[in-house]
């Protein structure tokens, strides 16, 4: 049996309007291009957002719902989009709706084996366009019982990523494509909440949301997007490998907190 694109984590509480998205944990290579890969570096895909649906695994206590991706986001990314288009226009450089090197400029395919555009439009049949298809109707089936519903899209990264940006990242990064993708309301409370952490905090910069926060994001139509990227060091040891209780604990403190306050705001909106 294959493996679908994407995992379900149901609530344990009664629903709460809010779906949690994580895009780029999954380690998987589906069996039909597994080997067209550098196995070496398949082992252990480094640019995997690493343990994130772990860090929030608190939230089906809460009525939340989550989905996350099985595949590696060098299978194909779902944050990109699927037209390849740039999603910032100040000349950075953005890893490829199916990449072809790691983020530090290491070749992930053997030689010859890069995906054509044919091989490009299959995968966004077979993998990409799955996961978004679910996530609507997840979003539509909470929308239809609370009438408005928040899609918060989870993400890390390492500290330094030298081929992205020469500075170290800021450790919470709050985006919401600059106050489009929804309401000023949603933004404020976590916002509020993230700072509390003492932590550096960011909105909009260096990212303001991904694809999927762009596309799913539609206050207009009750529909809230929030992207959360996080430096990997604020929950993992310091060579960013291993999963750290003890400092994963502190920011799953702080999320659980952002997500009660994120709730109140939806009451109300």
């Amino acid at each position: 049996m294959k493996n679908l694109p994407y995992s379900i984590i149901q609530q344990k509480s009664p629903r709460a309007p809010i779906l949690i998205s994580v895009p780029h944990c999954g380690v998987l290579f589906p069996d039909e291009v597994k080997d067209h890969y550098n196995q070496e570096l398949i082992a252990a895909p480094d640019d995997t957002d690493w343990f994130v649906h772990q860090l929030y695994d608190f939230a089906s206590d809460m009525g939340i719902t989550m989905v996350h991706a099985n595949y590696s986001r060098w299978v194909i990314d779902l944050n990109r989009d699927p037209d390849s288009q740039p999603l910032y226009d100040d000349g950075r450089i953005i890893t490829a709706l199916t990449p072809t090197t790691t983020f530090a400029g290491e070749k992930i395919y053997l030689e010859g084996k890069e995906p054509d555009q044919s091989e490009v439009n299959r995968r966004l049949k077979a993998y990409y366009w799955p996961y978004y298809h679910r996530v609507q109707a997840l979003l539509d089936d909470l929308k239809s019982e609370f009438g408005k519903v928040l899609f918060w899209d989870s993400h890390s990264i390492r500290q330094f990523v030298p081929t992205i940006r020469k500075e170290k990242f800021p450790d919470l990064i709050l985006g919401d494509n600059d106050q489009k993708s929804a309401s000023k309301r949603l933004s404020d409370a976590a916002l509020m909440e993230l700072k509390q952490s003492g932590l550096q905090v960011n909105h909009n910069t260096p990212f303001k949301g991904g694809h999927l926060t762009r596309y799913f994001g539609k206050p207009e139509q009750n529909q809230h997007g929030l992207q959360l990227e996080m430096t990997k060091i604020n929950y993992m040891d310091d060579s960013e490998m291993k999963y750290n209780e003890p400092r994963a604990d502190k920011m799953r403190t702080m999320l659980k907190s952002t997500f009660s306050s994120l709730l109140n705001v939806m009451d109300s909106l």
